[in-house]
């Protein structure tokens, strides 16, 4: 951590005011992602210890820029210490950006639009750019050769068949494994392969995309990165979409080459399939031999993709041993109880007012965590949103243009994720989160339906959330009209004067620095 605040000091000549670290750290690579916060400028800092994949990742950033490709620009760095600084690009993947423009199956414009730029950008990456760039930095790979593929194939029968117990012939799937690989590698192969090209490695900033995580990029074929990003598993795009944009990246890719849809098409199911192995074997690893359950919450996802492709599609191949290792993975009742209601872990989620005292947990879990969003910028404060909610969009929007709240989300989210995590791998059965505020109206109830949405659809996690204020009111309203017209004024005009009395006690507040989430005590299991 040191090192990195010594480099934002001597770029930024300012210090260090702030560190967060970010939900980046809970993946899978082993990367410490921080950003640092001084007083007019913020940057991500990144601590690994593999000196071949950081000096790529550095490569390839400033070869990608100077072709003026959006990626983070790099501001300093270590290779000694593992350590380096780049751009803040802000808290809004790709993949959050889908799932709060999502309802379903329907993916709304926006999302939409925002995937069409990003796969439009991406031979950009492959041909543009990958006609000069210096492959000899390519970490651990200069290429997705037979050796690669090995790899990928590998990983996916140990650390996925063999631990979810799906039967099969070594020596068949072996045989079919070659026979893939092939046929693999008998496609073009002369482009730039980003390797890890899926919708949390894009962030949106400023209405625009840029990417990150090419650190694992090496030569290899187009249709690799086409298949990561539209089968992507938790992203759960519907089939007519995906067909949309994998229509519009063939139109963005004839202006850089001249590749016929055909012969595209020839080899892409089959490298939609590796793809798919390489991340099941991923969520294998990570999740039956490491136990981070929540690395196998995207299998149903996957195999929902396998599914699709079982119905729709037929490889110019024949793969019978692999084709039926995924049929018994389809029936295992091991790989269905993954998305199964009966072993969810039960997060309730309640905004209240911190003046009608803490929530109770009616579980017996002891309380979870309680976050005060007082520090926020108050939306009750401004005449045009006293009548409404944190769930209406003029104070959404309000609240989302403010860079504090972003900030912290992103520790809630940190802390939440952290428990999620460790609450399903115990197999624990309830989680309680609760956001106060003034009067439980605006910034309560926002923070709790922005922290919902990013839990909900999450395999093995029932949202439970409330709003115990408007609940309450509600029922009031109703109430309201079995008592005389006097007795309701009478109420109203005592609770602004109790709301007014409150603003006037804590002038000072207003005006404190954002402050971190508090994470009340919670109650050992």
């Amino acid at each position: 951590m040191d090192i990195l605040k010594q480099l934002f000091e001597q770029h930024f000549h300012s210090p260090v005011e702030q560190v967060q670290p970010l939900q980046g750290q809970l993946g899978g690579s082993g990367r410490k992602i921080i950003r640092l916060i001084g007083r007019k400028v913020s940057a991500i800092g990144i601590l690994y210890d593999v000196r071949e994949e950081n000096a790529a990742f550095l490569e390839f950033s400033r070869h990608f820029r100077k072709h003026g490709l959006p990626v983070p620009e790099i501001y300093a760095e270590d290779l000694a210490h593992g350590a380096y600084l780049e751009e803040d690009l802000g808290n809004t993947s790709l993949f959050e950006f889908l799932s709060t423009h999502r309802a379903g199956e329907r993916v709304a414009a926006p999302a939409v639009d925002a995937y069409r730029k990003v796969i439009g950008t991406l031979p950009r990456f492959q041909i543009e750019a990958g006609r000069d760039l210096n492959y000899k930095v390519c970490y651990p790979r200069g290429s997705f050769d037979r050796q690669s593929i090995a790899w990928d194939l590998n990983y996916f029968k140990y650390y996925f068949l063999r631990l979810a117990g799906i039967p099969f012939s070594e020596q068949a799937l072996e045989d079919d494994f070659s026979r893939l690989t092939k046929f693999l590698l008998s496609a073009g192969r002369d482009y730039f392969m980003y390797r890890d090209f899926q919708s949390r490695n894009i962030m949106l900033h400023q209405g625009q995309p840029f990417f990150l995580d090419y650190q694992g990029g090496r030569k290899g074929a187009l249709q690799y990165d086409v298949a990561s990003l539209l089968y992507d598993a938790k992203a759960d795009l519907p089939p007519e979409l995906r067909q949309q944009l994998l229509d519009h990246y063939l139109e963005a890719l004839a202006g850089f080459a001249d590749v016929k849809r055909e012969t595209f098409m020839q080899h892409y199911y089959a490298y939609v399939y590796i793809r798919i192995m390489q991340a099941l074997g991923a969520y294998g690893f990570r999740g039956f031999y490491e136990r981070k359950v929540h690395f196998l919450q995207s299998v149903p996802y996957a195999l929902k993709n396998l599914r699709w492709l079982l119905h729709n599609v037929s490889l110019p191949i024949a793969l019978p041993t692999l084709m039926d290792a995924f049929h018994s993975m389809l029936a295992s009742e091991k790989l269905q109880s993954l998305a199964s209601d009966a072993d969810n872990l039960v997060v309730r989620i309640v905004s209240f007012s911190f003046h009608r005292g803490l929530p109770k947990d009616e579980s017996g879990n002891g309380g979870g965590f309680i976050f005060d969003g007082r520090s926020l910028p108050n939306p009750g404060r401004e005449e045009r949103f006293k009548t409404l909610t944190g769930r209406d969009a003029p104070v959404i929007d309000y609240l989302n243009q403010q860079e504090s709240v972003h900030q912290y989300l992103a520790s809630v989210m940190s802390l939440v994720d952290a428990s999620v995590n460790n609450y399903q791998r115990r197999g624990f059965k309830n989680l309680m989160v609760s956001f106060g505020c003034t009067g439980g109206q605006h910034r309560s109830v926002y923070l709790a339906e922005q922290v919902a949405k990013r839990l909900h659809g999450r395999t093995g996690i029932e949202v439970v959330l409330t709003h115990r204020e408007l609940e309450r009111l509600a029922s009031e309203q109703v109430q309201a009209k079995q008592v005389q017209p006097e007795q309701v004024q009478a109420e109203q005009t005592q609770a602004e004067q109790t709301q007014a009395g409150h603003v006037q006690a804590k002038p000072a507040q207003a005006k404190q620095a954002e402050a971190k989430p508090v994470r009340a005590k919670r109650a050992a299991k």
